[in-house]
């Protein structure tokens, strides 16, 4: 039987897209309807706090479901291992990731979103960098995570300035690899999220040539896969109160929450409350304005070639919480 990391890794590659971290997950199983599997990283923080609160196992107990969590290092993997199956519900990804999911041909439900937070990802050069501009980025090497809302703010970004993809050299690398690569030179700037944004401007005096303002919303897209949203709406709809309830929590106590989450992510409280204070926070369903600009980010991706195929976004289902 296939494992989930080389399912998901042959699906992408067949599509044309590289799978970006490894998935350390079972071999794969059916779906059960009194078992919820939820798919997460170290970047989801409502449900890191809901996972470490105990808050869902208590909520669905009524139900009598229980919850299984799986962390997986990127939103691309997670994504793809809730289209095989793996997972019923994946944590917040970046706006980026869904239409890189789809155009692997992944059939996924549109949930919930996170309200935007333009400026928790943003392009940095180092300190004492030349760069001044994102016109000084031609022929530089950018390094990047391939398909996060990184990506797509890049794109953005140098559209802006006349310029694209072509026109800088770049560099596919996780967030760990990537500010190593940063730090020692090998790249003259990074396009990164919070909390690594926070966490490099704090800590190396990282200069922001631009953030997201006016470029890309990045809202933040939680995913259900269609079958279970379609069996199991009760228990999203029981998860979707406590997101939104999360949310809240976070942005009315940030000092507490900062104390709380710090540890989860290996860094310093008052660098978790920098990022917290860049992040909505703000759980609702997805609307109009969240999905077309999931078609424009879809959009820019095929026309720069970086997706196989085009993807149309009204063909994907959207969960609905109950009046």
């Amino acid at each position: 039987m296939p494992t989930i990391e080389s399912t998901a890794r042959r699906r992408l590659l067949q599509a044309g897209l590289a799978l970006p971290a490894a998935l350390a997950l079972n071999p794969l199983q059916a779906a059960d309807a009194d078992r919820l599997r939820i798919g997460y990283q170290k970047s989801s923080t409502l449900m890191i706090y809901l996972k470490s609160k105990g808050v869902l196992e208590k909520a669905l107990t009524p139900l009598n479901v229980t919850v299984q969590w799986h962390e997986f290092n990127s939103g691309l993997p997670l994504l793809e291992a809730l289209n095989v199956g793996a997972i019923d519900l994946s944590a917040d990804v970046a706006d980026a990731v869904p239409p890189f999911a789809l155009a692997a041909g992944a059939q996924l439900t549109y949930y919930a979103i996170e309200t935007p937070s333009p400026q928790a990802q943003a392009i940095v050069v180092r300190k004492d960098s030349a760069l001044s501009s994102v016109a000084q980025l031609k022929g530089q090497k950018v390094a990047f995570a391939k398909g996060a809302g990184a990506h797509y703010l890049l794109l953005e970004a140098l559209a802006r300035n006349g310029l694209s993809i072509q026109d800088i050299e770049p560099v596919y690398l996780s967030p760990a690899d990537a500010r190593a690569a940063f730090e020692t030179g090998k790249v003259g700037a990074w396009v990164i999220w919070d909390p690594f944004l926070a966490a490099v401007q704090r800590q190396s005096g990282a200069r922001i040539l631009v953030d997201g303002n006016k470029l890309a919303a990045y809202r933040r897209f939680y995913l259900a896969a269609t079958p279970y949203a379609q069996r199991r709406p009760d228990v999203l709809g029981l998860v979707y109160a406590e997101l939104q309830r999360a949310g809240q929590w976070i942005k009315q106590h940030p000092s507490q929450a900062a104390e709380w989450h710090a540890p989860v992510i290996g860094l310093d409280a008052a660098t978790v409350e920098v990022a917290n204070q860049r992040r909505s926070y703000q759980v609702q369903p997805p609307d109009a304005e969240a999905l077309a600009e999931q078609q424009r980010i879809a959009d820019a991706f095929s026309q720069a070639q970086i997706i196989p195929r085009k993807v149309r976004i009204a063909d994907s289902p959207v969960w609905r919480p109950a009046p």
